[in-house]
């Protein structure tokens, strides 16, 4: 099964660098760079060039996606489970 995460990065090689990772999200490389330096996004770093394992982002995207939770209080939270 195909989600959208797989189908933007589907005509990608395994590896891509910073540019393409920019181009796939829509933001700019300055971006990407940013990401990678402060861990945001999986990277590796060989001397001066960075390049990102597509699977790995695939993975990390997937984490942050926005989940629809129900309307009612965190009942994780006990201090917001009581709706105070």
């Amino acid at each position: 099964m195909t989600d959208a995460i797989d189908q933007l990065f589907e005509h990608d090689p395994p590896t891509i660098g910073p540019t393409e990772v920019a181009a796939r999200l829509n933001t700019t490389t300055r971006t990407v760079y940013t990401w990678l330096r402060d861990g945001i996004i999986p990277g590796y770093k060989l001397g001066t060039s960075w390049f990102v394992i597509v699977d790995e982002l695939k993975a990390e995207l997937r984490k942050g996606a926005n989940i629809r939770r129900s309307n009612g209080p965190d009942q994780s939270n006990p201090e917001t489970a009581t709706g105070e």
